[in-house]
């Protein structure tokens, strides 16, 4: 009988394990856990992801429990107190890599001649509560936070940074990489005026919200020659400069816009770009809502909520190993050209972990064997006496 592998062993695939050899030699990842190898504790937390696992006691049994599996995955049995181990002291910079690496390749699967280049930028904050020696107060929640930056047309986060939920959204913006001809759009929380400068010198461009004590002068009323867009009417379209703190402040062209939301209010946008209409802008602004759906998806169907350690290494592990999950998802949708929508394509691989089927077949019943042989009649029967 030909040989099929388990679903997670396909979900697995597209990370090169001599990739994985080579980044964990580059942080000596196994320098304290060289019986419980980097690869190990991977396949573990993936696991722990997409198995809705709650608790390290729960990881064991069920983990174990497939053992007839482990050869296949190449890992071995584990232990609660191994893993706890290793969620202390494993350096998440060995994950942060593999993620790129996986992030890299799904932007592969993703490229489209001639696409824009769209790039999000926003944080979620991660509720730790009381439990974590680790957690700090930002005012709002006592966590973590994520900053992501996504693209929105082949659904990839881009980069992820992992930091204290009191660090400030610019000071991780202002470390992004920034890409000439891209387009970056991210809310107010993300002013500063030298770092938009930055972005103009690298011939990229912004779209923004303008925070409410901004003083701005009117260069030019510019024509309003398309004032509908998609849930929202252009009231204003203007090329400004910065007052508040000076021309010298922010020496490049800026345009401020002010559109008014079918069902809600007014806000005033903020961009360098000078050749989309008013109308294009507002919709790039729209489309900022796809990042808060990307936080909304992680945190109600992968492990976000619930923590399988109480450290504060434990808790980067787990953020970026759900990012990996998720990446996982995303290249395995592409790979087997499924037209399931994303939640229900997760909840399928969910339930079929370990089931010995291609990811094409996840959505499909297993093939049933007749209880007995069907004899076509047209075919010659020779009986012997």
């Amino acid at each position: 009988m030909r040989y099929v592998n388990s679903i997670f062993v396909s979900l697995l695939k597209p990370i090169d394990r001599r990739a994985v050899r080579a980044i964990v030699a580059r942080h000596d990842g196994d320098a304290y856990d060289k019986s419980f190898r980097t690869w190990d504790h991977l396949v573990a937390l993936i696991y722990a992801q997409l198995g809705q696992v709650n608790s390290l006691r729960a990881l064991e049994a069920a983990f174990n429990a497939n053992s007839h599996h482990h050869y296949h995955l190449g890992v071995g049995e584990l232990s609660r107190s191994t893993v706890s181990d290793a969620n202390a002291r494993r350096p998440p910079a060995v994950f942060m890599d593999i993620f790129a690496m996986l992030m890299r390749q799904a932007d592969r699967l993703a490229q489209r001649e001639g696409a824009e280049m769209l790039r999000l930028i926003d944080s979620s904050p991660i509720p730790l509560g009381k439990l974590f020696a680790c957690a700090t107060w930002n005012g709002r929640i006592k966590g973590m936070k994520m900053h992501v930056v996504y693209d929105p047309g082949a659904d990839c986060p881009r980069a992820v940074v992992v930091t204290a939920a009191n660090v400030n959204d610019i000071e991780i913006g202002r470390e992004t990489a920034l890409e000439p001809g891209a387009t970056y759009v991210f809310d107010k929380g993300y002013c500063h005026y030298g770092w938009w400068r930055d972005i103009h010198a690298t011939a990229a461009v912004f779209v923004t919200r303008a925070k409410a004590n901004a003083q701005w002068k009117i260069v030019r009323k510019r024509p309003l020659a398309d004032a509908t867009g998609n849930g929202f009417t252009v009231l204003e379209d203007r090329d400004v400069a910065l007052a508040s703190k000076g021309d010298s402040k922010l020496p490049i062209p800026m345009r401020r816009i002010r559109i008014k939301r079918d069902n809600g209010g007014i806000i005033t946008l903020i961009t360098n770009d000078l050749k989309r209409s008013a109308a294009a802008i507002g919709a790039l602004y729209r489309t900022r809502w796809q990042i808060e759906l990307l936080f909304r998806w992680i945190k109600q169907h992968l492990k976000l909520r619930k923590f399988l350690g109480n450290s504060e290494n434990a808790v980067r592990l787990q953020i970026v190993a759900a990012m990996i999950a998720y990446l996982l998802l995303r290249i395995a949708a592409r790979l087997s050209r499924k037209p399931l929508p994303p939640l229900r394509f997760a909840e399928m691989i969910a339930q079929s972990l370990f089931t010995r089927k291609s990811l094409a077949a996840v959505d499909q019943p297993p093939p049933v064997n007749p209880s007995r042989r069907k004899v076509d009649p047209h075919q010659l029967v020779l009986s012997y006496a």
